[in-house]
């Protein structure tokens, strides 16, 4: 049970299975179809899964909807070690990127946030996220959402959704307007698109860290590229395994990217989806291969240096690990 900082972490993606279940019971809405006989999300690839995910997050109608999911997602965190964790949010869900909506969802997200801190030690700050195949245009109204919003809390901007839709170039307008606002920048790159996607994320949009980034290992000459410019990746194993992109964590290339002086980060991507927790993707890695607590604890420390967070509050998260690794 070291102590953990994650930086990669979709709010919705992260809402236990029960707890979408209790919603639609609630709302009197039949969404049997995107569980299993176990009671866990069932999707067949990552196109199903975005569907399922979508047709999750239907449950999700209010601001205290939200307010319920935050407390829920941040319990199962902290129970896993995290004491720091990024969480992306999009307007796309929370308010249809009406400003003044958004501003409501914000204020229930962050009012449970605060509650979880003060109950279980754990900081949350937010990234807010267009998705990329829906499209260019709303991913603009998303941007001028995070503009106004941007702050202490709001630190970050991202893109996720489809990879193999639309280029990073396509939301230039929207990443600059989140820039000019003082936020700090990500992409999802590099998981279902080879290295070309990871060198475009960064040639046309200027991120620092990337969201997965893994296939950068097909492209040597990137990887020190990426190693030189200090881009860190937030690396998530037990997704890229559960989505087959690799057969197993002994495959994956995360050890050769941090061997190769890439910073490394680990996260869970959408836990419930991937039967992950922080706790199982550490013990995981450990396993595959043969990292100790210096190991998982450096790569805490290096996910903290990462984090957008300011620096009152990365230092206070870096002396809580150095505390527990002293």
């Amino acid at each position: 049970m070291l102590p953990k900082v994650e930086l990669h972490l979709h709010l919705e993606g992260a809402a236990p299975p029960a707890f979408i279940r209790g919603l639609a019971a609630e709302k009197k809405m039949d969404l049997s179809g995107i569980f299993n006989a176990a009671g866990d999300y069932s999707y067949t690839d990552f196109w199903h899964f975005l569907k399922v995910y979508e047709a999750a997050t239907e449950t999700l109608k209010s601001p205290e909807d939200y307010g319920r999911l935050t407390r829920a997602v941040l319990a199962e965190s902290a129970a896993s070690g995290v004491v720091y964790s990024e969480c992306f949010l999009s307007p796309d869900f929370c308010g249809g990127r009406d400003v003044s909506a958004w501003r409501e969802f914000l204020q229930a997200i962050r009012e449970a946030a605060d509650a979880a801190e003060r109950a279980d030690g754990i900081v949350l700050r937010g990234i807010v996220t267009p998705i990329r195949h829906f499209g260019p245009e709303k991913a603009r109204e998303t941007a001028l959402c995070a503009a106004e919003t941007a702050g202490d809390w709001i630190v970050g901007f991202g893109l996720a959704g489809d990879e193999k839709i639309l280029e990073p170039k396509d939301f230039a307008w929207s990443f600059d307007a989140a820039r000019e606002a003082g936020l700090r920048l990500t992409c999802h790159a590099g998981e279902w698109r080879g290295p070309e996607s990871v060198r475009a994320a960064i040639r046309d949009l200027g991120v620092e860290r990337i969201g997965h980034g893994v296939r950068a290992i097909e492209d040597l000459s990137l990887v020190d590229e990426i190693a030189e410019a200090g881009v860190v990746l937030e690396v998530c194993p037990g997704s890229n395994v559960a989505l087959g992109i690799y057969p197993s964590l002994k495959d994956h290339p995360i050890a050769a990217l941090r061997a190769r002086g890439v910073a490394v980060t680990v996260s869970t991507d959408d836990p419930p989806f991937f039967h992950t927790t922080m706790e199982r993707e550490y013990a995981g890695l450990a396993d595959a291969f043969d990292w100790d607590e210096s190991d998982l604890g450096a790569i805490a420390a290096a996910s903290a240096r990462a984090a957008f967070c300011d620096p009152d509050t990365r230092e206070r998260i870096l002396k809580r690990l150095e505390k527990a690794h002293a």
